[in-house]
């Protein structure tokens, strides 16, 4: 009798305490779910370079042909609202000749200007290096390098599979998100 009744009064406390916890976290799972700054590309989106302090979206001749990645956020056209509030959203862009793109590429393209999630699919490290000769992106963390002609299929390193593509197009001469991300940005932990 004695373990019955102490056994069930710890589960009760623990059930109430985990009750409790739930209910004080619950608000703040609710708020990064829904703050707008958080929220993943949109169709619609205008994309807008990470490093100025004043979004001004981005043309496609805004960025150089074969030239290194541009870092940029999407943005909402409506609020101008930045989505920098993940990491996770954080794109890089390259323009390269439409000509020399696969297939599946060349329809996300726009005037052949590429997206991909700049998260390593790896470990989560930015993808930042640019190899100009081979046009190959590269991440510094894991040695990870993708080909962004190629649907930025994994050419060497530990990736486990492509980075996600942004699908892009113009409008009124402007880089517009066209879809959402092709996959999960990001990595996968095991």
């Amino acid at each position: 009798m004695g373990c019955e009744f102490q056994c069930a009064a710890r589960i009760g406390r623990r059930a109430v305490v985990g009750l409790g916890l739930g209910l004080a976290l619950a608000p703040r799972l609710a708020l990064a779910q829904t703050e707008p700054a958080r929220e993943r590309p949109k169709e619609g989106d205008l994309l807008v370079p990470a490093s100025e302090g004043n979004p001004e979206p981005l043309k496609p001749d805004d960025l150089q042909l074969d030239g290194k990645p541009t870092f940029v956020w999407p943005m909402d056209p409506d609020t101008k609202t930045v989505r920098s509030g993940s990491r996770l959203n954080k794109v890089l862009l390259l323009r390269l000749e439409p000509e020399g793109l696969d297939p599946e590429t060349r329809d996300r393209a726009a005037d052949g200007v590429v997206g991909y999630s700049a998260i390593c699919v790896h470990t989560g490290c930015d993808v930042t290096g640019w190899d100009p000769a081979r046009q190959l992106l590269h991440c510094p963390c894991h040695d990870s390098t993708y080909d962004p002609k190629d649907a930025a299929k994994v050419v060497s390193g530990p990736a486990p599979r492509r980075l996600p593509a942004l699908p892009l197009k113009v409008v009124d001469s402007r880089l517009v998100v066209a879809k959402p991300f092709t996959g999960r940005a990001g990595f996968q932990q095991m």
